[in-house]
């Protein structure tokens, strides 16, 4: 499966849709074309000495989507099945990212085909500062805002804007916007570990109202990942009532039908290494509590809520018929192939698409970069006061489109996300 493909496809189906509000088609097909690619796209390979004394070279990228709503942003991976094309769809999909909530960016995204756990902490650095360095002409606080993603962390988002300082670039605002993700210590924002993962949870809150629930507690939720994102939505959804019965890893997911404790569970993960060996409800941890499953088994729980936090295409063609939930909420990006879309259509399961329901990682990034620029930061409270208005905003404005055109979730979050970039481009006359 070819994930930029499945983001062709999904901005074909939403152009559709909207061809009809634009009096000039030949500019609007136009637009759509340009949406089909990048607008620029950086490859390389980059050579690092290792701790032995050889050097090995990596590949990397950088994808720079659209900006005509801004500076290109979006995160940057260390992953062995980093691919040109996934990267492409991560930029794309970040375009529609910063759209869904307003936000003053388009989307970008990088990465390097890498097992970090293969790297020595020495050797990490080096490879994180080759990346800054040869990607400081193309990157800044104005051009293209980078920031962490799957195995990448505050720590290696420290490293890069050190390195991006040191190169010399010149820029006239604070060269510490150029990332986002940071450290408190290099200017990072209270509240950004957690934001992807309570950003869910506020849409999660609408959802549940709009589904009719009346009690919290009867709501039942499984999580596939359990990495930052995944805990994090955990933590909140579980300290608001919900019943969170499921999480997994890499290596596999624990079952508790009665509820877990998601605090325990990662504490359990952390001394145990896997998720599975973990059956932590509120009381205690016992391997009676509950039973191991598989990732596809935690998929094809009967549960409420399914919430897929991990990486893409894991709900596909071939198991879309066996989903049980009433409803998923997107935390990983691209978990769910167009294919899919229409089996799970059919089925009448309500579908809140990643680039809405993990929209609060990007959000409160932006939230950073505008206390970089100023000089002046927020506390926690502050960055949650603002992030929750627009994810609700955010929501309830892909819920309108919805229902007035009768389209499933994903579709009414990318008409608006969409329409807005076109807009833009239109303004600027770009066609």
């Amino acid at each position: 499966m070819n994930p930029h493909d499945n983001a062709i496809k999904q901005l074909e189906q939403v152009a559709q849709l909207l061809t009809q509000q634009y009096q000039d088609e030949p500019r609007f097909s136009s637009i759509i074309d340009q949406l089909k690619k990048p607008q620029q796209f950086h490859q390389t390979e980059l050579a690092v000495k290792l701790d032995n004394g050889k050097t090995k070279k990596f590949a990397a990228y950088r994808a720079q989507h659209n900006n005509a709503r801004g500076p290109y942003k979006g995160g940057i991976r260390f992953h062995p099945q980093v691919t040109v094309e996934e990267v492409k769809a991560l930029a794309t999909w970040m375009t529609w990212k910063c759209a869904v909530t307003g936000i003053p960016y388009g989307g970008g995204k990088g990465g390097i085909v890498v097992d970090p756990s293969q790297l020595s902490q020495t050797e990490l650095e080096r490879l994180s500062r080759a990346y800054a360095r040869w990607l400081a002409a193309e990157i800044g606080p104005w051009q293209d805002v980078p920031a962490p993603d799957v195995n990448t962390n505050s720590q290696i988002m420290a490293w890069m804007v050190d390195e991006y300082q040191q190169v010399g670039q010149s820029v006239s605002e604070n060269p510490l916007a150029t990332f986002t993700g940071k450290p408190l210590a290099l200017g990072g924002s209270q509240g950004r570990e957690e934001a992807t993962g309570l950003g869910g949870v506020f849409v999660l809150e609408k959802l549940v109202k709009k589904l009719g629930y009346k009690r919290k507690k009867d709501v039942t939720i499984a999580i596939q990942g359990f990495g930052n994102v995944g805990y994090w939505f955990a933590k909140h959804a579980d300290q608001l009532g919900y019943k969170v019965v499921a999480v997994s890893d890499s290596k596999g997911g624990v079952y508790v039908p009665t509820g877990l404790d998601p605090v325990k569970t990662l504490q359990c993960k952390q001394n145990k290494g896997k998720v599975s060996d973990c059956r932590c409800s509120r009381d205690h941890c016992d391997l009676e509590n509950g039973q191991a499953v598989s990732n596809q088994q935690l998929l094809e729980l009967e549960v409420d809520i399914l919430v897929p936090a991990a990486l893409e295409n894991v709900i596909t063609k071939t198991n879309a018929a066996k989903i049980k939930a009433k409803a998923i909420l997107e935390l990983a990006n691209g978990p769910v192939t167009p294919e899919a879309d229409q089996i799970l259509a059919k089925q009448e399961v309500v579908l809140i698409p990643d680039v809405l329901a993990n929209a609060g990682g990007v959000t409160t990034s932006y939230f950073e970069w505008v206390q970089n620029l100023q000089g002046y930061y927020w506390s926690r409270d502050e960055v949650v006061s603002k992030l929750k208005p627009l994810m609700e905003q955010a929501f309830e404005t892909m819920w309108e489109l919805k229902d007035k055109h009768q389209v499933d979730g994903r579709l009414a979050t990318y008409m608006s996300a969409v329409q807005r970039v076109v807009d833009a481009m239109l303004l600027r006359g770009w066609s």
